[in-house]
């Protein structure tokens, strides 16, 4: 595994276990709609990702992060995988900050959106060659966003994780892949196809149904 990819981990294992022990740090650097509208505190857009909800959904993180590293790194290189990172992580909350701009009260944290850069862009380059417990790395990204939207559409009141980042960082890492290896990634679009029909729905609710608004 890559130093840089370590570090990633290892810091946001430090600050996740901070933010989980200290309520002033995780409220200070969580992404919170109206303190990045009305204070303008800009930095929760990627600090909000150093900040987990428990460890079980850190160790998710970290590992759908680790498991699909390696693709990005083979194909993109260390500059590569910080671009895919964190262009999916900003643009991703970016995405949830548009849609959820009237609701003031909105907050999340979490990887999600880095992360779902890295599985797509993974899934772009090599959808077979990955495997989660025995599942493709296609089928196991379908689930994983699948879940996502689902939490979503269907919020729960203890719920505060970053669900709508999963689309924003998502695309971002799609499109970053299709531009970089456009003829590799258009070979394995059946894969990504399947892997966006659970993205294509929640785009639709809140694009065509406005649900959520």
């Amino acid at each position: 595994m890559s130093p840089i990819v370590l570090i990633i981990i290892a810091v946001t294992c430090v600050v996740s276990y901070m933010g989980l022990n200290n309520a002033s740090i995780f409220e200070k650097y969580k992404f919170s709609v109206s303190a990045i509208n009305n204070r303008k505190e800009y930095f929760r857009l990627i600090t909000s990702a150093f900040l987990h909800a428990d460890f079980m959904h850190l160790f998710f993180n970290m590992l759908s992060l680790y498991l699909f590293q390696g693709a990005v790194m083979m194909f993109f290189g260390n500059i590569g995988f910080l671009i895919i990172y964190f262009g999916s992580l900003i643009i991703g909350n970016l995405f949830s900050l548009m849609i959820y701009k009237n609701q003031p009260w909105y907050s999340a944290i979490g990887a999600s959106g880095a992360v779902s850069g890295i599985i797509f862009a993974s899934i772009a380059m090599a959808p077979n060659e990955i495997s989660v417990n025995f599942l493709p790395g296609w089928i196991f990204g379908t689930l994983y966003f699948g879940y996502s939207v689902y939490m979503m559409l269907n919020p729960k009141q203890w719920d505060n994780l970053g669900h709508s980042a999963h689309l924003g960082g998502a695309f971002f890492g799609l499109v970053y892949s299709i531009v970089m290896h456009p003829q590799l990634a258009f070979h394995n679009m059946y894969y990504l196809g399947v892997m966006s029909l659970p993205l294509i729905y929640l785009g639709y609710q809140i694009f065509v149904k406005k649900k959520i608004r």
